[in-house]
């Protein structure tokens, strides 16, 4: 009797133990259509996109046809030459997002950070005025620390990819979907995703990782066969990150903008994986979410609304309590922009326009047509500078009405 009872209360300490450690892991796991946090909280995500800082977009800066991040780094390089560009670079990332703009992000409401970045970041590849070692992890490391001091939850997402995985400026690619026809970009998508998982299997403040962002756009004749291809890419993504990291989120977004899903309905595979959605325009209404929903339904997995926004005020309000009202978390593209629609408002400096826009705007296919349209080189390196410097929060006009409209609290100073 006595050896029964000390069998059992070893059982019952071995359960405690186990109990105990579920409950200090940290991590944001999945229950269902819920996100759980680790104090076994829902978790329902409100929060921005840091776009535009390691995966620069050309309207965000005011430009139209110069609007993917190799082809702003090559209109700066034919203004004011390579160096001029590379320093550029390296003013904007250090002023674009700092620990203020995560402790505004934090105070206005947020629970959650998307963060977009370019797969050359880990690569030698020619990114941002650096090559050979990169500060990818640099730049993760820094918002990871400013998200924990805040109690925020980080997603990363790969928003360029190897090939490009979208047909569109949005990947800074060349105008198709190449990835999902490249082995050799298949494999160093899932090298780097590896590598990332590796460095980060342990860090609690990342809720996951979000393979790619808005895959195979709607522009092509093969597209269907296209579409096919997207869950086997996921699934050896996936694969290659269980190898070192069995305790983060997985996030998939569908074909066709992040908003087809019917080929992604396999989830076997793995047991925290959950899907994220987009939508810009159309009704404000749950029946404009209806597949997402149905979706979602039909799946048991959490769906998350990563991007939506560029609204008129009251569209946004609608939508967010359709979002709320239907268990879909939601971050808002974008965080920081010129002018508005966005938390943080950045202002163009004066001249901006006329010089750096307009060039953008010139046609510039031949050397001939670069040498006639460079403006003067002492006055675009000046507005560069004074752009890097607008950039910085101190300098950037908040959104009240926007940030209000987004879901969150009245503006907190």
């Amino acid at each position: 009797m006595k050896k029964a009872f000390v069998y059992l209360f070893a059982l019952l300490l071995v359960a405690c133990n186990v109990g105990k450690q579920n409950e200090t892991t940290g991590f944001v796991t999945i229950n269902g259509h819920d996100l759980i946090k680790p104090n076994g909280e829902k978790l329902l995500i409100q929060g921005t996109n840091l776009g535009n800082w390691l995966n620069p977009e050309g309207y965000m800066f005011g430009f139209g046809r110069t609007n993917s991040a190799w082809m702003i780094d090559l209109m700066m390089k034919e203004a004011v030459g390579p160096d001029a560009t590379a320093k550029f670079w390296q003013q904007f990332k250090d002023n674009y997002v700092t620990r203020k703009d995560i402790d505004f992000i934090a105070h206005q409401g947020a629970n959650t950070i998307r963060l977009p970045f370019n797969y050359k970041l880990f690569t030698d590849e020619d990114y941002m005025g650096q090559t050979g070692k990169k500060d990818g992890y640099e730049r993760i490391d820094s918002v990871i620390t400013w998200c924990k001091a805040n109690g925020l939850y980080l997603i990363l997402d790969m928003h360029d990819c190897p090939g490009g995985q979208t047909g569109d400026n949005i990947d800074d690619g060349h105008g198709y979907p190449w990835l999902f026809e490249s082995e050799q970009s298949q494999q160093l998508f899932c090298k780097i995703w590896r590598e990332i998982a590796y460095r980060y299997r342990g860090e609690t403040t990342i809720l996951g990782y979000e393979l790619m962002n808005e895959p195979i756009a709607h522009y092509f004749e093969n597209r269907y066969e296209l579409y096919q291809k997207l869950q086997p890419v996921y699934k050896k993504a996936v694969e290659a990150i269980r190898q070192v990291d069995r305790n983060h989120i997985i996030l998939l977004g569908g074909a066709h903008w992040n908003s087809f899903f019917w080929m992604l309905n396999d989830t076997t595979y793995d047991d925290k994986l959950m899907y994220t959605c987009h939508r810009y325009g159309g009704p404000a209404t749950k029946e404009a979410i209806t597949h997402y929903i149905n979706f979602r339904d039909s799946v048991n997995r959490p769906m998350y609304m990563g991007e939506f926004g560029h609204n008129t005020m009251e569209w946004q309000r609608d939508f967010v309590k359709v979002l709320k009202e239907n268990n879909i978390g939601y971050t808002f593209w974008p965080y920081k922009k010129v002018d508005e629609s966005c938390m943080m408002g950045i202002k163009r400096p004066e001249g901006w326009d006329s010089i750096v826009v307009k060039y953008a705007e010139t046609s510039r296919n031949t050397y001939q047509e670069w040498r006639e349209a460079r403006p003067n080189q002492a006055q675009f390196r000046q507005l560069l500078k004074q752009f890097a410097e607008n950039c910085r929060i101190e300098n950037c006009k908040p959104q009240a009405e926007y940030i209000q409209s987004m879901g969150m609290g009245k503006l907190k100073n």
